[in-house]
């Protein structure tokens, strides 16, 4: 985008055709320098006329860009930044033995969990979220932060074995929630996924949830697997890595009482798809709003146009002092 810091000057242009034509009419004046009976024996000056012409063009090209300088030209430079006030969440993710059931399609219930949550990361790029990771015990794997790479090679490294077995449901909402405790953004939401049986842990459920309810902060509730006899992964002391058979069992109402109070929604995840589903759900309905803000910044071209036109009055004198001399 080009704009005029100084338009009026402008004006100056409409001197260029004046000076043309009382040049012109001076030259019609001016006595011949040579006189000649007839132009037909005078050579054909072919191109070296048309390269005269041109010089004879450049002190008036040079004149046209000096007054167009004059009006101070500018290019603008559009920049944008967003300026989103954003949601702050904290995912909770169960990694208890029971999660290893094989039972969600794609791999077992955390291999499925860690996938759809990088898919839901990556399509918020203006929140800041929090990673804490629960089984007997709860423990922050990230605290809030925009840096989401840094978060999903966090997410990458949640996994088993990094708490003791036993599943703390309250421990897990309860870490979660003081990750939000300080934060100052309108909107704090914990996403609590898990296969839904509290067995361990100091904190309740419940007790957790209305703390969650007294700090602002909404609860979306996952409850991922269903009850039956699944293929689990286990750790034989003599065969190693191996799959059994076992009985697994899910409770959803502490979920559905802890969404609830809290004003979030409670899901049931049967399958890898559902849970992704669920994750879009969650992700359509926690939307703060962005404002970009877009301003310019311009660059004077002035300068670029007065060294043109000194290049041009050079080139025309150069041309004067050696071959553009007159023909007759």
């Amino acid at each position: 985008m080009i704009r005029f810091e100084s338009p009026w000057f402008l004006l100056l242009l409409l001197v260029l055709p004046v000076l043309l034509l009382w040049r012109r009419r001076r030259a019609d004046v001016r006595p011949p320098a040579l006189l000649w009976g007839s132009t037909v024996s005078l050579p054909d000056p072919g191109l070296m006329r048309w390269l005269w012409l041109a010089v004879r063009v450049l002190p008036w090209a040079a004149l046209a860009l000096v007054l167009l300088a004059t009006a101070r030209p500018q290019q603008g430079i559009q920049q944008s930044e967003v300026d989103s006030r954003g949601v702050d969440i904290a995912m909770a993710i169960d990694i208890s033995p029971s999660m290893r059931a094989g039972d969600m399609g794609g791999g077992d219930r955390l291999q499925v969990a860690r996938a759809t949550a990088r898919d839901f990361i990556k399509g918020r790029p203006h929140d800041r979220i929090g990673l804490v990771g629960f089984a007997a015990t709860a423990f922050t794997q990230c605290p809030l932060t925009l840096d989401h790479d840094t978060l999903l090679e966090l997410l990458d490294q949640l996994d088993y074995g990094l708490a003791a077995d036993g599943t703390a449901i309250g421990m897990g909402l309860a870490t979660a929630v003081q990750r939000l405790r300080e934060s100052k953004t309108p909107s704090k939401v914990a996403v609590l996924l898990t296969d839904g049986e509290n067995n361990r842990g100091a904190i309740d459920p419940l007790t957790a949830a209305d703390l969650a309810k007294a700090l602002g902060v909404r609860v979306y509730t996952v409850l991922v697997g269903r009850p039956a006899v699944v293929p689990v992964q286990t750790m034989d002391p003599v065969l190693g890595r191996t799959v059994v058979m076992q009985a697994v069992s899910v409770d959803d109402k502490p979920l559905i009482e802890i969404a609830r109070r809290t004003g979030g929604r409670f899901f049931r995840a049967g399958d890898a798809a559902s849970l992704t589903a669920i994750y879009n759900e969650i992700d359509r309905m926690e939307r703060a709003p962005i404002r970009a803000l877009v301003y310019r910044e311009y660059r004077d071209l002035g300068p670029l146009l007065l060294a043109i036109a000194a290049i041009l009055l050079a080139l025309y004198g150069w041309s004067n002092a050696t071959w553009a001399f007159r023909v007759p």
